[in-house]
């Protein structure tokens, strides 16, 4: 029985998909709600923008090392720990009395999340056969785009309604369910390969695979350089209120749901470094004509969710691409490429704060742009540095 049809494999699947929605929702929710939150603590939109860049920065330097360091732990408990420092943030944030105090959750929450997703990643992985892991990392990647779809335009939606505490409410609620499930739905001693501190010095040391790497946070990069300041552009631009953002964060998220499958049905076809060329040029192509273009909002939203499939199909691609690369190196190189998503938001979102404010929202698409240019070039040096694996890569496990 392949485990594609392994129905006990697929329900390890489906409870990890379900964290990941979690995890997902309680990271990204903030992006529909800095309006409340700048008005609630009387600072300026760009400044709230720092609750999810702090959240980024944070997770991208702590989770390789927390995967590194708990490498030889069950997995199921690496996940538990991870979720209860999860919901021990949501609840900070739910009381924070000042802007600094919501930064510390968030860091808290980064931290819990830096084990969270990439632990995932590497158990999805580890029992699927090479020309079925785009499908596995889809269903597990399919919690995250399930909260873009779901629970980011939920969470904003009661953010206006109700005040911003009201989402971290919901994420606070959903961690308890995510802990709960991990605890009573995930066997003990879960096979994958071991991470160490020296499998991740010999990846940092990598000149190949970090550039492999770097594709993540240049192509994320472009994305949140838009993405962040989504709702004030909205706003902005078409003049949307609460109602209308959260059917655009809506539209975005749905667009994400569709992505994630897309990315791993074009994988699993046309191997990843190829879907990942296309993805750069339609990024390339749809993201200026979101922020340049005045549109009637029909329109605006059906950009929106083309800007979102071409955005959110990446990760399985990446994924694969990477596993093809050094298989024996797989949740170390997951975990740096879950840091790299959020060194890509962290850069992406300052960038669009500082083009902002130094020329407004017009110009956020083209800055998306010369962004995603290095992404494409970065999978030219990667081929570069080693053309027999990249080889591979291209074509994919399994063709």
């Amino acid at each position: 029985m392949t485990a594609s049809t392994n129905p006990e494999r697929q329900g390890l699947l489906w409870v990890l998909a379900a964290m990941n929605f979690v995890v997902g929702f309680g990271a990204f929710v903030v992006i529909g709600v800095l309006s409340p939150v700048a008005d609630d603590y009387g600072i300026s939109k760009a400044s709230a923008g720092w609750i999810m860049t702090i959240y980024a920065i944070v997770y991208a330097v702590s989770s390789p090392l927390l995967v590194a360091l708990s490498g030889r732990v069950d997995r199921t408990r690496v996940l538990m720990v991870g979720m209860g420092l999860f919901l021990l943030g949501a609840l900070t944030a739910v009381m924070a009395p000042s802007f600094e105090v919501l930064l510390a959750a968030r860091v808290i929450m980064a931290l819990g999340g830096g084990l969270l997703t990439p632990v995932a990643a590497s158990i999805a992985i580890a029992g699927a056969l090479p020309n079925q892991r785009g499908r596995a990392l889809a269903i597990v990647f399919g919690g995250i785009t399930l909260a873009q779809a779901v629970g980011v335009p939920v969470g904003a939606w009661l953010g206006y309604a109700f005040g911003w505490r009201s989402t971290f409410i919901l994420v606070s609620i959903s961690a308890m369910v995510g802990l709960v499930a991990i605890w009573l739905r995930l066997p003990r001693g879960i096979k994958v390969v071991p991470a160490s501190l020296g499998s991740l010095g010999g990846v940092l040391r990598s000149p190949h695979l970090m550039t492999a790497i770097s594709f993540t946070a240049w192509f994320v990069g472009a994305l949140y350089v838009v993405y962040t300041y989504l709702a004030p552009l909205l706003e902005e631009q078409y003049g949307l209120a609460r109602d209308g953002v959260s059917l655009m964060l809506l539209i975005f998220g749905f667009g994400a749901v569709v992505g994630n499958a897309l990315g791993g049905r074009l994988t699993d076809r046309f191997g990843p470094t190829r879907t990942l060329v296309a993805l750069c040029i339609a990024q390339i192509v749809v993201t200026p004509i979101l922020t340049m273009v005045t549109m009637p909002v029909v329109v605006a939203g059906i950009v929106v969710a083309a800007w979102s499939i071409v955005g959110w199909s990446f990760m399985v691609a990446q994924q694969s691409r990477l596993a093809s690369l050094e298989s024996n190196l797989v949740p170390v190189l997951f975990a740096l490429n879950a840091s790299a998503i959020y060194i890509g938001s962290a850069i992406g979102s300052a960038i669009g704060g500082w083009t902002i404010a130094a020329a407004g929202t017009e110009l956020l698409g083209p800055v998306s742009v010369l962004i995603s240019g290095l992404a494409a070039l970065s999978l030219l040096v990667t081929r570069a540095l080693n053309p027999a694996r990249s080889e591979r890569a291209i074509s994919g496990d399994g063709h």
